[in-house]
């Protein structure tokens, strides 16, 4: 009998569908035989999960950002609210996640959202779940809700974040740092001359990449203003995401400006990495440890929100990116950055691949 995968993603921004969707193809490609099922957690968890989860960002993210830090606190750090949230979760998530499994009849699960990760450990360790659960992790730190006891199987894209994970998951689940949760494209070295030509860039001087995320959340009009007024800066790229507002609002205050060039969301992030000298990104994730792969040199600047504080500490002690907080910092960590080029770090092409430690998982025969 083929394996049967079930990948529990969330529509909200793009930093759980996108690793998804990466892994979904990384077991097409690695084990053809599987068939994978990509379900949005949001149709499963309850009405109450779902409606919270889509009218939250447009709160937090963009009228009151306090609203975040709170919320983490309360939710993430404070254990009697920590305690009550997590039961709450259970109840009423995990009918919903019952009925679909029932329905699917997984050999596993992979899920890339924390809710769902929440609510998917608590059903393992209570025995309603008899095969295995894993958690993918693309966040550095803050992982209160990407890891969890109870699950078989932690999926790190930071090696450097397994201390906190063995910390909130305890001794017995296994860890591993993996690829596979981000685009393929990252695994091949790609030219600066030969992405710069294929986005239509120029062929010389240093390109700046702004990236607000998913949402297109933070000080990415600063970011852009700041970039421009160094006369150094050849061009500067904003990617607005999915923030259609921010994107029409830079391109009316900017149309005349040839170094300015907007886009929206975008499906060539890979090749804007590649072409790029600095990138200035405001939610950490994933898209931190890309442009570290691709050898463009990151900074944290934007929006210290929430857990993005504890990122960027983490991104801090590790050396991994820059954290700035002003527009007079973020000048200065460009000129940086600029100044001493970094190179593509090609060691996380020589990690295991997501899919093989999960199939491991469910054959360890296989991998002796």
């Amino acid at each position: 009998m083929p394996q049967r995968v079930l990948i529990m993603t969330a529509s909200v921004g793009a930093g759980h569908d996108l690793p998804a969707q990466a892994l979904g193809r990384q077991f097409a490609r690695e084990a053809p035989g599987c068939l994978v099922d990509i379900e949005d957690g949001l149709d499963h968890l309850g009405p109450l999960v779902s409606t919270i989860s889509h009218r939250a960002p447009s709160v937090v993210f963009f009228r009151s950002e306090w609203v975040w830090d709170a919320g983490f606190w309360l939710f993430a750090t404070c254990a009697p609210t920590r305690w009550l949230s997590q039961r709450i979760l259970y109840r009423v998530g995990s009918p919903g996640l019952r009925e679909l499994i029932g329905q699917v009849h997984p050999d596993v699960i992979i899920s890339t959202w924390p809710i769902a990760t929440e609510v998917l450990a608590w059903m393992r360790q209570r025995g309603e779940i008899q095969v295995p659960v894993v958690a993918s992790i693309t966040d550095i730190a803050a992982l209160q809700y990407w890891a969890a006891p109870g699950i078989d199987l932690h999926l790190l894209s930071y090696p450097e974040s397994e201390p906190e994970v063995r910390r909130i998951a305890g001794p017995r689940t296994r860890i591993a740092s993996v690829h596979g949760m981000s685009r393929p494209e990252f695994l091949v070295p790609r030219e600066r001359a030969a992405a710069r030509a294929a986005l239509g860039l120029p062929d010389d001087g240093p390109i700046v990449l702004v990236s607000g995320g998913g949402w297109g959340v933070g000080d990415v009009t600063g970011a852009v203003d700041v970039a421009l007024g160094l006369p150094g800066v050849r061009q500067v790229v904003c990617l607005c995401g999915g923030n259609v507002q921010l994107a029409e609002g830079l391109r009316q205050r900017l149309t005349e400006n040839p170094r300015v060039r907007i886009e929206g969301f975008t499906e060539q992030i890979s090749d804007f990495m590649a072409a790029a000298n600095v990138l200035v990104h405001s939610t950490g994730g994933n898209t931190i440890l890309e442009a570290h792969v691709r050898g463009c040199t990151p900074i944290s600047y934007g929006w210290g929100r929430g857990h993005i504080r504890l990122h960027n500490r983490g991104f801090r002690r590790f050396g991994i990116a820059d954290v700035v907080t002003t527009h007079a910092e973020l000048a200065g960590a460009i000129c940086r950055a600029i100044a001493s080029a970094r190179t593509p770090d090609t060691s996380f092409a020589h990690l295991p691949s997501a899919a093989s430690v999960v199939m491991d998982l469910l054959h360890p025969s296989l991998g002796q």
